[in-house]
């Protein structure tokens, strides 16, 4: 059994942790609220953005961009978000994880390793892809810290530069995605080429055989009894809403693909900030939450074994006045 001295040492010790481990969860907390704000000032922006331009791209048939083409997979670009510092759960080790999968699902395609290049934002990422192997793009160390629009900008006009040189044929982004304080989603998202698939299925419950085009259009009409009649034919055709664009639909699209790869990486970078955030805070509480039951068992064996030492030195007093 431990004596007074050594659980006295040991209070203290938990006392000091308990400390550090306080300070650094109102410190997460504090990081939190201004990283919380700026992707919720962003995100609505760049989801309605990638919204409109894939429904633009869906619902026009003869639109054509090159960003939206699908080849063949031989070479292939990732971009990973992690922290630069631990002390926050399993945030780093569930982006390496999926890293690592994501390596294995490719090297057994038939891709080389030296054909899969990584954009490693963050200490722990960058210290991974090392260790793997794997070819990296450049050091983004300070980017996991400070998000910065314009390095992000850098960033997606290299990938796009590579992606149009056909050096690079398909581009995939590994981020947490921030849903709350207490929740973070683990993200895999295709960043090139464009996909598509997400604004069909996102339109699954739309009336696609009739010529009534927009989906609140169609419910109005059900509502009110005036559904139109279904086509004869059964196959499911784009649907055209008759866009007016101007200038013209080659100016649009060069400004606005460029526009929106730049906020897909800026707003995937304050996800996972916000996420990092998140996960050090409740990780933080965690570890306090710990340190204040172990110190009430320590407190509970120090008083224990205090009576006991204070029963038995009376025991001995009562048991030598006998005695005598």
């Amino acid at each position: 059994m431990p004596s007074l001295k050594e659980i006295k040492i040991r209070i203290a010790s938990v006392n000091n942790t308990r400390k550090i481990t306080s300070a650094m969860k109102m410190v997460a907390s504090s990081k939190l609220h201004h990283a919380q704000v700026a992707i919720e000032n962003m995100l609505p922006y760049e989801n309605m953005l990638e919204h409109i331009l894939k429904a633009f791209l869906v619902s026009t048939p003869d639109v054509d961009t090159p960003f939206a083409q699908e080849r063949p997979v031989k070479r292939v670009a990732l971009l990973v978000f992690s922290s630069n510092s631990s002390l926050c759960g399993g945030f780093n080790g569930n982006v390496i994880k999926m890293l690592q999968n994501t390596v294995n699902e490719y090297l057994a395609t038939g891709i080389e390793k030296d054909n899969i290049i990584v954009y490693p934002i963050g200490r722990k990422v960058a210290e991974k892809v090392a260790k793997m192997g794997l070819k990296s793009a450049g050091s983004f160390i300070e980017l996991a810290d400070k998000p910065n629009s314009g390095e992000c900008q850098r960033i997606a006009i290299e990938i796009e530069k590579l992606w149009l040189e056909e050096k690079i044929d398909k581009v995939e982004m590994i981020y947490h995605h921030f849903k709350s304080a207490g929740t973070q989603i683990l993200t895999r998202k295709t960043y090139l080429p464009i996909d598509l698939e997400t604004e069909l299925n996102a339109d699954h419950e739309r009336d696609l055989t009739t010529n009534v085009v927009t989906k609140k259009t169609q419910e109005y009409l059900k509502k009110h009894g005036k559904a139109e009649q279904p086509r004869e034919s059964k196959e499911v055709k784009p649907l055209n809403d008759d866009f007016i664009v101007e200038p013209d639909l080659k100016t649009v699209l060069t400004s606005l693909v460029p526009k929106l790869l730049h906020l897909m990486v800026y707003t995937a970078l304050l996800d996972s900030n916000a996420s990092e955030h998140a996960a050090r805070m409740v990780a933080m509480q965690t570890a306090t939450d710990n340190a204040d039951e172990l110190l009430r068992g320590l407190n509970l064996q120090y008083n224990k074994s205090r009576q006991a030492a204070i029963t038995s030195e009376l025991l001995d007093i009562v048991g030598g006045s006998v005695n005598n």
